[in-house]
């Protein structure tokens, strides 16, 4: 084979490249004294370097953050040159089938022979570095001139008994550079890691997988790998190299299917890809599944990033745990991160949101979408980037500031994550190494019929590791406080959106994908064990026995479940007119029946307002006076039923509109210019009131998985279009919930209350007040409880209605 002849441009492009990943130019570098490297081990060339440092890899290489390198870092110095220098004794000649798997990209053991190894009469050093003019060893005080063999390969003997601490010089046409040679370095990856990779164990893989700034034998650089076990080669392109990965071939580290090199002196802020060889001889080039830093869509390539964020909300992580979610104040306020003020970084967003959301008194905040996806539009829910927050709004460590800023607001973070598909995008993770990987190989079984996307394959151990460790990866990297498991319906059935002849059952002959329901309580038991304090919640809109109970006991796992019943069926009977709703009435009593097979949260989430569902408070009959009325009534119902609360922004002060990603809530609104303002105003006003009387009540959250926390007064005023029910806190303290759906005022309406009370009950809240836009009816003195029997007890009070409204009584 002769050598390539490369152009001055691509020699330029080649050094200013090598330059970026570990140069210092020969003819300006200082010459101080340095201390000698250590010293490499060297065997002859059928060893392998596992085999030359029994042990080496024994042990997981740690990242020292202190002295991690980045991009532009100073090297360390060069050695004193030898004048011109000798050349080397001619090598034995590389192996023709190496040498053209090596070109091809199809190596799987480059470094058994690239880098130097001992043999009979001195050292082999054999460098590969396309594009250069020529390759010289630097060691011991001296230069030593290699050999040209053609297309980028440079070899020679050194005239040593052992192997020196060395660099490499290489020379273009314009510049020569000083470099660490990559195939002097033993594995980065310990065997630990391996074996746990190996077995599906590894709970903290992104230590293990992905890019990770380090020092490796002394020298600052980055350590990468990725698992393609399907892979002929796999090689490293980025900036540094110019995109060409021809010089950085990495080794394959056995069975395990796990791909790594150490590239010295490249850092923080690299962009960089693999360049994978499919098993049919193509080569693909593909982001990193365990990135953590990616470039800003619509770009696709990886970042190497390490934080250095501090943290500051030790107090909120020691304490989240302290009481079960079940038995807390759970309420929340659901983000759409890059619409909620278009525009705003993690840190403008740090300034503002916490300050909000504390302000309207919501417990927590979900967000989303976190996970980096390259389609805005898809609202997060088609993940490429499973570890790397969006770069749209900044970098991961902005990100950490935005959680650590509501954490010290004390304000919890939910995140909606995404483990049920992905998109089928060439570049991310659909048949990464060449053929199904993270995907099911059954086509039936991959291909989601809904979304165009590919399922993972939740029977394959390494698939299932990559899913659990990211879950715990968002909990203890990020510090986030929940998960929303998204589509958890689409994972847990073979049949889900299939007809039939589409699917195929499972060994029982049923339609229960139990692959995915050992994914979900691997997933649920993991996160819960290491991350105490954390709720995983799972938006399932089935009938799935036990999807909030305990995997000990055959469950699921999660902590909640969205009741997509309740949704659907009370903003079925909000949106009937009021003459009608006596026909629906069953519509809002229904989720009593079921209340308590799950512990459940309610939610008007995004969903519910967009694609032609109208916003919430448009979804109200009448005018606009009937429909803020209902929307305020509805949300004091909602507050009051058994379970947690979850409401989408822009809802908390009934904007008209549907929400668009595009422009995100139309806080105009709320303008004092707006002559309507006052409306709006009004009912974030409520939102705040409802979350304030909500938190100091514990008999609205305390018991609200149990059925001692709640007792129907009447169930069944469908003519009224009443609903009276009392919530009661663990020492049996009472609350009475009166929400009257018909826009007429009715006097002197009796209900059955405890005996409690002797002094009377008071209103605490009333979504008909002024205050909240409302026609201020009130029950202005406490309400004398009365020896006249009423729906089954013994005393009751004579209260007023006020129209399209819902009235809240404690003891006095």
């Amino acid at each position: 084979m002769t050598a390539r002849k490369p152009s001055r441009k691509a020699s330029r492009k080649s050094a200013a490249a090598e330059a970026n990943v570990d140069a210092v130019s020969v003819e300006s570098a200082p010459e101080p004294a340095r201390a000698p490297a250590p010293a490499p081990v060297f065997v002859e060339a059928t060893e392998t370097a596992e085999a030359i440092a029994p042990g080496a890899a024994a042990t997981t290489t740690k990242a020292a953050p202190a002295k991690r390198a980045r991009r532009g870092d100073a090297v360390p110095p060069r050695p004193r040159q030898g004048g011109d220098g000798a050349s080397a004794r001619p090598a034995p000649a590389l192996d023709v089938a190496d040498r053209g798997r090596l070109l091809a990209g199809e190596h799987h053991a480059p470094h058994d022979v690239l880098g130097a190894r001992l043999i009979p009469g001195g050292v082999l050093v054999r460098a590969l570095r396309p594009f250069a003019r020529s390759v010289a060893v630097l060691a011991g005080g001296a230069r030593t001139e290699l050999h040209d063999d053609g297309d980028g390969f440079f070899s020679g003997v050194l005239p040593v008994p052992e192997a020196p601490a060395y660099r490499l010089q290489v020379a273009y046409d314009d510049n020569t550079i000083e470099v660490e040679d990559p195939y002097r370095f033993w594995p980065s990856l310990g065997e630990l890691d391996l074996h746990l990779i190996g077995e599906g164990r590894h709970e903290e893989l992104w230590r293990a997988l992905g890019s990770e700034p380090m020092e490796h034998q002394g020298v600052a650089g980055t350590r990468f790998t990725v698992w393609a076990p399907n892979a002929r080669g796999v090689r490293v392109s980025g900036d540094f190299n110019y995109w060409d990965g021809t010089g950085c071939p990495m080794r394959s580290l056995g069975s395990t299917g796990v791909w790594e090199l150490f590239l010295p002196g490249v850092g923080e802020g690299a962009l960089y890809k693999y360049d994978i060889a499919r098993p049919d001889g193509s080569h693909t080039m593909r982001a990193d599944p365990m990135a953590r830093h990616t470039e800003v869509p619509p770009a696709t390539a990886s970042v190497v990033t390490a934080s250095h964020h501090e943290w500051q909300d030790a107090d909120w992580m020691a304490h989240r745990g302290d009481r079960p979610v079940h038995e807390a104040p759970f309420s929340v306020y659901e983000v759409h991160l890059a619409s909620w003020r278009p525009g705003l970084t993690y840190r403008q967003l740090a300034a503002q949101l916490p300050a909000y959301v504390k302000d309207l008194g919501f417990t927590h905040v979900e967000l989303m979408p976190v996970a980096e996806h390259p389609f805005g539009g898809s609202w997060g829910y088609q993940v490429t980037g499973f570890f790397a927050p969006t770069s749209r709004m900044g970098s991961p460590d902005d990100f950490r500031f935005l959680v650590d800023a509501l954490h010290r607001a004390g304000i919890g973070v939910i995140m909606d994550w995404v483990p049920a598909h992905f998109p089928r995008d060439d570049w991310a993770l659909a048949e990464f190494d060449g053929r199904p990987l993270y995907e099911h190989s059954d086509p039936q079984r991959a291909a989601h019929p809904d979304w165009g996307t590919l399922e993972f394959d939740y029977g394959r151990t390494e698939v299932r590791n990559f899913l659990v460790a990211n879950a715990t990866y968002w909990c203890e990297e990020f510090h986030i406080d929940g998960l929303r498991v998204d589509a958890v319906a689409s994972m847990l059935y073979l049949d889900y959106s299939r007809e039939d002849g589409q699917w195929s059952p499972n060994e029982q002959g049923g339609r229960e994908n139990w692959d995915a329901v050992g994914f979900l309580q691997e997933m649920n038991a993991t996160v819960y064990r290491r991350n105490p304090g954390v709720v995983t919640i799972a938006e399932e809109s089935t009938a799935w026995d036990g999807v909030t109970r305990p995997t000990d006991s055959g469950g699921l796992g999660f902590g909640l479940k969205w009741n997509m019943g309740w949704m659907h069926d009370s903003l079925l009977y909000m949106t009937k007119e009021p003459v009608h709703r006596k026909y629906h009435h069953n519509e809002m009593t229904f989720s009593m029946v079921y209340a308590y097979s799950e512990n459940y949260v309610l939610p008007i989430s995004h969903d519910e307002v967009v694609h032609g569902k109208r916003a919430l408070v448009a979804k109200m009959p009448g005018d606009w006076w009937q429909q803020r009325a209902d929307h305020r009534a509805y949300l004091g119902f909602m507050w009051a039923h058994p379970g947690k609360q979850l409401l989408f922004m822009g809802q908390e002060f009934a904007q008209g509109a549907e929400w668009s990603e595009g422009h995100g809530p139309d806080w105009w609104l709320l303008d004092p210019t707006y002559e309507a303002s006052g409306d709006h105003r009004g009912v974030r006003t409520l939102v705040g009131d409802l979350n304030a009387v909500y938190g100091a009540v514990p008999a609205l959250w305390q018991r609200d998985t149990v059925p001692e926390g709640f007792s129907w007064v009447d169930g069944g005023a469908a003519e009224d279009n009443v609903f009276a029910f009392l919530r009661y806190d663990a020492d049996g303290s009472p609350l009475l919930a009166v929400s009257h759906f018909c826009p007429v005022v009715r006097h002197d309406y009796r209900l059955g209350v405890p005996e409690t009370g002797t002094e009377g009950w008071v209103e605490v809240l009333n979504t008909d007040a002024a205050r909240y836009g409302g026609s201020d009816v009130r029950n202005e003195e406490p309400l004398k409880a009365e020896a006249v029997p009423a729906h089954g007890r013994p005393s009751s009070i004579s209260l007023t209605l006020p129209p399209l409204a819902t009235v809240w009584f404690r003891p006095a």
